[in-house]
Parts: C-alpha cells; sequence; structure tokens
C-alpha cells in the first residue's frame, strides 16, 4: 500500500501555514546531521533504522523526506535532490510506490483524526514491506512522531526494527524520545538536530511570507521554523510586544493593560491554536530570556520594540536572574494545574500577571 492510499483528509504531520515537509526542497542549517547520515551511507554500512530528533520545527520531517528521497532515488551525490527529479515529484504527490508514510490516521467510526498512531497503522506499514518487496529496490519508511505510537504500535515496530525487511530503511521522527522504548532507541542511529541560527531561521522563514519581522520571529521561535510559523498565525509578535509594554509598566503595573492581555487569553481556540496556550508560550519566553539577561545580558535581537531595555533594568544581575528563572517554573506548573482542573483562563492569568509583578524589589501589585 503506497502512501497515497492512506492519504488523511486533514495531515496530522503539517504545520499550519506552511507547506508539507515533502514539499520543502532543501534542508535548512543541519550540516552537521546531513554530514553524519551521507558518511553512513558511503561507508557501505547504512543502518536500518534511524531516529530524527531534536526540537518541533527544526527540520526533522524535512531532512526524513530528504533522506527518503535520496535513498529511493539511488543518485549518489549530494542530499537534495532537484524538485523535477521524477522521484521528488512522484513523493510531493504522495505516489511514490516504494516509500510509505505511517502517522495518525482516520478513525473511520468517528471521521476524526485519532489521537495515537495505533498498531493497524503498523500493520499495513508491515503489509507494505511484504507487498514491495517483490518489486526490489530500496524501500523507506517514515513515521511522523514516533512519539505519538500507542504502546501496541510501538510494540509492532520493535519487532520490525528487530527484524528489519531485506532493503528497508525506517525513518522515525521524534520529538520527544524519552518517550520511546529505550529498545526503540538503541535498535537505531540517531540524528539530533540543533535549534537554527537566525541566519539560518531568516533563510527558512523567507519563502514562507510569515507575516511579521523575520528577525524577531525568529527570536521569539528559539530557533524553530514550526514554532515561528505558530507565533505568525497567531499574530504572536504583536501579543508579546503587549506584554513588553505590559511590562515596562513596573514597578505598578497597569492593571488595565494587564485586564486586557488576561481577557484576550480567554478568547475561544480557533484553527490557528489556542490563545490561552498563546499567552502562556508568550509569558514562558518572556521570563526565559528576563533570566538569561541576568546572566548573559540583553537578548539579540530584540523580539519586541523597548524589550532589550526592559530586560536590563528588570533583570541586571545574577540574583534577579534566579528569581525570573523561579517564577517561570512555578507559573508553568500553575497553568498546568489551572488547566487540569478547568480554571478560568483570564483569571488565571490575572493573577499570573499580578504574582509577576512582585519582581525583585518590587512592591507588591496587589496593594
Amino acid at each position: 500500500m503506497s502512501a497515497a492510499e492512506t492519504d488523511p483528509p486533514v495531515e496530522s504531520d503539517r504545520v499550519p501555514g506552511a507547506p508539507h515537509p515533502r514539499e520543502t526542497p532543501r534542508v535548512i542549517g543541519q550540516d552537521a546531521a546531513i554530514d553524519s547520515f551521507m558518511a553512513a551511507a558511503a561507508s557501505g554500512r547504512l543502518h536500518h533504522g534511524w531516529l530524527i530528533t531534536g526540537p518541533r520545527g527544526t527540520g526533522k520531517a524535512t531532512l526524513a523526506w530528504a533522506i527518503a528521497r535520496w535513498l529511493i532515488a539511488g543518485e549518489g551525490g549530494e542530499l537534495d535532490l532537484p524538485p523535477d527529479h521524477p522521484v521528488a515529484r512522484r513523493m510531493r504527490a504522495l505516489a511514490e510506490p516504494r516509500l510509505h508514510l505511517v502517522r495518525r490516521s482516520v478513525d473511520d467510526k468517528t471521521g476524526r483524526l485519532r489521537a495515537e498512531i495505533v498498531v493497524d497503522d503498523i500493520r499495513r506499514l508491515l503489509s507494505f514491506f511484504h507487498l514491495s518487496a517483490a518489486e526490489g529496490g530500496r524501500r523507506v519508511a517514515i513515521i511522523d512522531a514516533a512519539d505519538d505510537m500507542n504502546t501496541a504500535a510501538a510494540n509492532a515496530v520493535l519487532k520490525m526494527l528487530e527484524e528489519p525487511p531485506r532493503d528497508a530503511v525506517l525513518l522515525l521522527i521524534a520529538h520527544q524520545p524519552a518517550r520511546l522504548l529505550p529498545t526503540i532507541r538503541s535498535r537505531c542511529r540517531e540524528l539530533r538536530l540543533a535549534p537554527l541560527s537566525p541566519d539560518d531561521m531568516a533563510a527558512a522563514l523567507a519563502p514562507l511570507d510569515a507575516p511579521g519581522d523575520p528577525a524577531r520571529l525568529a527570536a521569539l521561535a528559539g530557533g524553530s521554523v514550526g514554532e515561528a510559523l505558530r507565533l505568525a498565525g497567531q499574530d504572536g509578535l504583536d501579543r508579546y510586544a503587549d506584554l513588553v509594554a505590559l511590562f515596562a509598566t513596573l514597578p505598578r503595573m497597569d492593571r488595565l493593560r494587564a485586564a486586557a492581555l488576561a481577557d484576550a487569553a480567554a478568547g475561544r481556540p480557533g484553527p490557528d491554536g489556542d490563545p490561552f496556550d498563546l499567552t502562556m508560550t508568550l509569558l514562558d519566553r518572556f521570563l526565559t530570556r528576563a533570566a538569561r539577561t541576568g546572566l548573559m545580558g540583553p537578548p539579540l535581537p530584540e523580539a519586541a520594540p523597548g524589550e532589550a531595555e526592559l530586560l536590563t533594568r528588570l533583570s541586571p544581575d545574577e540574583a534577579a536572574a534566579r528569581h525570573w528563572a523561579a517564577a517561570q517554573a512555578e507559573l508553568s506548573a500553575r497553568a498546568r494545574r489551572g488547566r487540569a482542573v478547568n480554571l478560568d483562563p483570564a483569571a488565571l492569568v490575572m493573577d499570573m500577571l499580578l504574582t509577576l509583578a512582585q519582581g525583585p524589589g518590587a512592591p507588591d501589585a496587589r496593594d
């Protein structure tokens, strides 16, 4: 069964607002991982299982598709194939018979995407290897993401790694490899991707027409193209600028600004994401950048106008850095607890903001 025959109407492995990784012709900023794979291939002892790890949005799936194209084409030379290569064209159309894609599938009973990759998805992969064996040549499977496999699916993949089909290569994409069975990890070669540099982020974002300043998006996204696109789709730069403007009112926090931000966090989730999750993400980034400022100086480039000056004022030394780091850990835990018991998002965010207003040496904002 080819990838095209299992293509769900909604692609669980696509970042909203971005092309699918199979449509991305070039891997950007991951030369170390590419060199490691190409050296293994050149040695003539190519491993049958590869675990591609690293933060979300750093190009793991793009690398997996590039490797799959290269293996199936059997061209040698550089990893990136020309976009008009027959294998590249077939893979963009999910019509390459030597490739099988495993991702969260649609539940026939509900018509919705499953929350997990289930064992039936892996059984279809095993059938693909058996049926395609007679055709000869290299066969490749991409599992995106391996973190999504339930226990039965993971055990089925483990058996496949222990007894690999002939001429088969499995590419497992993992955002959180610690969630995988240790025996799966031990039977794979790992390619670990790093966050992209600001220059690589700019190069990756340029063809995507993401709204907002690329440098500021790169700064706020922490080297993740996927995260930059998510933030862009939710007006994350404007919301972060609002957060910076709010903290600029310290030591007496502007309560009207705080209430407006809290109310915005209570908005209804939409196709681009959940406003509460966005607010928590931006708060987390602000506190992380504040903590780093006390240790290493203000971050450049800025993610919002006036951010460097504000962070320098709020976090001038190591003691302040420790304060903001502790606040980040506490508020992350508080957000998880609040979500678990369905607390009102606006009230939860407002309480967090008032807590944060009690920065090093600040008066109590609750007075």
